[in-house]
Formats: C-alpha cells, sequence, structure tokens
C-alpha cells in the first residue's frame, strides 16, 4: 500500500413518494412526499456509506445492507452509518473527511444542512468540520427538476491506522 489516505465517490437516488418521510442526513425534512425505498431511503447517507466503502476497498452498501432483507426494512440509515464506520475500524481505517451534495428541487434544504452536518459527524465519532453536506437544484431538469426523486454524491477520504 503505498498512501495511508484513500479516497471513494458515492452516489444514490431515491424516488418521492406520497405517505413517507423525508430524512436526509438523519433529519427528518417536512415535506409533502418521502423518499421511497426499502430503508428510511436517506441518500445522502446512503452515498456516504457508499464513499466510505469505497474508499477503504470494502465494497457497495448494497452488498452490506442488501434491500429485500427483513432486518433492514425501514432501518434508519444512521444505524447503517454506525456500522459502516465500525467496519471500516475493523478493518484499520479511520474516517479523515467526507464532502456531500443533495440534489433537489424541493424542498429548499438551506436551513438543514448543519443539523445533517452535526448528525453525521455524531454518528460517525468525527469532529462536524470534518463533515461538509451542500445543497443544489438541478434546474428544473429532468426526474429531479419534475421533483420526482432526490439524488446525492459524496466524495470521502479514509486512512489507515
Amino acid at each position: 500500500m503505498n498512501s495511508k489516505l484513500h479516497v471513494g465517490i458515492g452516489y444514490d437516488v431515491h424516488p418521492l413518494a406520497p405517505g413517507r418521510r423525508l430524512v436526509l442526513g438523519g433529519i427528518d425534512i417536512p415535506f409533502d412526499k418521502g423518499l421511497s425505498g426499502w430503508s428510511d431511503a436517506d441518500a445522502l447517507t446512503h452515498a456516504i456509506i457508499d464513499a466510505l466503502l469505497g474508499a477503504a476497498a470494502l465494497g457497495s452498501i448494497g452488498g452490506h445492507f442488501p434491500p429485500g432483507e427483513p432486518e433492514y426494512q425501514d432501518i434508519s440509515s444512521l444505524v447503517l452509518l454506525s456500522r459502516t464506520a465500525g467496519e471500516l475500524a475493523k478493518n484499520g481505517w479511520r474516517v479523515n473527511n467526507v464532502d456531500a451534495t443533495v440534489v433537489a428541487e424541493k424542498p429548499m434544504l438551506k436551513d438543514f444542512i448543519d443539523p445533517m452536518r452535526r448528525q453525521l459527524s455524531r454518528t460517525l465519532g468525527i469532529n462536524i468540520g470534518q463533515v461538509s453536506v451542500k445543497a443544489s437544484t438541478a434546474d428544473r431538469l429532468g426526474f429531479i427538476g419534475r421533483s420526482e426523486g432526490i439524488a446525492a454524491y459524496a466524495i470521502a477520504t479514509v486512512e489507515k491506522i
């Protein structure tokens, strides 16, 4: 291994559906729709999990927490993130930082960014300054622009300990 610092990227998308809670970064966002999925469908946290697993070359979120498995139905993605952090530590990795972007036409997320950062940093056991979350729109283009879904991108660095 040439470097102690590794980088991973993650992406997730879920459709918006009535009758579901909207959870992003572990925070409940007031909205008339939520993200549809097997777990709580927290696209932001899922993208971060994939980025962390990728950085440590430990596979993907679907390999660790397969959709369709009864134990993961409606589970909080923060539980999955905590388990991911544990798996990283077990394999000799420490989270260095996370940078993520949520792409949603609606709702506006600016008031929820700091609570998301606090929740994610607390769950990962790192300083809030090591977690960046941003929000963007799709300028009314595509399925996101039509408010049919929400996507998230994340990049993470982990360090071998």
